[in-house]
């Protein structure tokens, strides 16, 4: 973008010419809510928007909700008006600029204070109007006039005041139908991401047996024997991490608490594949060690004993409860010997096999989900960046 000639870097065909340079409160009306004290707070009726919602909703999280009665609803309707589809609130408290675009003209209010009503009555499209808080030089306005301290504030007249650039109504809807969809497949994705993830939680307590018995809840066809009880040590050879400031920088991987640092010259001397689980720091996130590699002191390596599958391995890995096993009362650590004394069960290679195979399956799902997120995010910030002036 030019600053001289306001023009987005990126721009669909059929369009030219400058955008205009306005403020918010010359183009909506800015205004909050009449106020609602927490003990007219109802368990059901007309939603009641906080800041807390607003954030959850941005972040596609879940959130305690709260109501208020449809009688208090009109009450305070009639002072000081309805939300209308294509409306923006935004977050004036604590985590600042986070939009909520208004759907719908049904019934809701929201909270005096926190949240900023943008009253979009004069035709601007809402689905660009909600991007645009979402657009570097939104973001960076915002961040260079609220105050950091215990929490920063987003005002009305702060709102009022805020710089716009804005295109005839055909290029905003344009801009507001792509973004609309981009953030509609991204959505999607991270739906069937979590789907994976929360069915991965459930068979990772279904397919081990739990508490007081010896079979699993859920097992492939053609198993049906007892699983035996072990000490963590008796599955797996436990090493510790060690030092390599004296190598030199080549291409084998050093891994740490944080995971991958930086590579070296000098492999270990064995070439097998090893599960990584923090000493110190992050203690609760095992992930797998492609060999060859180096690990540094903060990190435990284990190697599984032969007949014993290492993706089936990296499952009870990722079944245990780290946190608990934490022996400090500062930085979170774990000692060899704590995790060699977990007692785990297991059963025969063939089974192992076959559950390790299938939960790495399911990992591979998992990450690809991811990759495509990754993309899809990247591709939405590039966006950002070059169709906002």
């Amino acid at each position: 973008m030019s600053a001289e000639n306001k023009v987005p870097a990126i721009r669909f065909k059929g369009f030219s010419g400058e955008w205009i340079s306005t403020e918010l409160g010359k183009l909506l009306d800015i205004t909050s809510a009449a106020r609602v004290h927490k003990e007219e707070w109802e368990k059901d009726g007309v939603p009641f928007f906080r800041t807390s919602d607003v954030v959850s909703i941005y972040k596609g999280l879940e959130n305690k909700k709260a109501y208020i009665s449809f009688d208090l609803y009109k009450e305070l309707s009639a002072k000081s008006g309805c939300v209308e589809k294509d409306d923006l609130l935004i977050t004036g408290g604590g985590s600042i600029g986070i939009p909520y675009l208004i759907a719908s003209n049904e019934p809701l209010y929201f909270k005096d204070g926190d949240l900023i009503w943008l009253k979009n009555a004069k035709g601007v499209n809402g689905y660009f109007l909600f991007t645009f808080f979402s657009s570097q030089p939104c973001k960076r306005h915002i961040s260079s006039i609220t105050h950091i301290g215990t929490i920063s504030h987003y005002t009305i007249e702060q709102a009022k005041a805020t710089p716009i650039n804005i295109s005839q109504v055909e290029e905003q809807t344009k801009i507001g139908n792509y973004f609309q969809q981009l953030d509609a497949l991204i959505a999607q994705h991270q739906q069937k991401h979590d789907k994976l993830l929360n069915l991965k939680k459930a068979l990772l307590e279904k397919m081990f047996p739990k508490q007081g018995a010896s079979v699993p809840e859920v097992r492939f066809k053609g198993f049906s024997w007892d699983w035996n009880e072990k000490a963590l040590h008796q599955i797996v050879d436990v090493r510790s991490g060690r030092d390599y400031k004296h190598l030199s920088i080549g291409d084998i991987p050093v891994f740490g608490t944080g995971g991958y640092m930086l590579s070296v010259n000098e492999a270990l001397s064995y070439d097998e594949d090893a599960i990584g689980i923090g000493r110190k720091g992050t203690i609760d996130k095992p992930y797998i060690l492609k060999a060859p590699f180096w690990t540094v002191d903060t990190l435990f390596y284990a190697l599984p004993y032969a007949k014993n599958n290492l993706d089936f391995v990296y499952a009870i890995f990722q079944k245990i409860n780290w946190r608990q096993k934490d022996e400090s009362t500062g930085v979170p650590s774990l000692s060899k010997v704590a995790i060699n004394n977990i007692s785990v069960f297991a059963t025969d290679e063939t089974e192992q096999t076959k559950i390790g195979n299938f939960f790495k399956n399911l990992d591979t799902l998992l990450n690809q989900h991811q990759s495509q997120l990754k993309k899809l995010n990247n591709i939405k910030q590039a966006c950002l960046e070059k169709m906002f002036v």
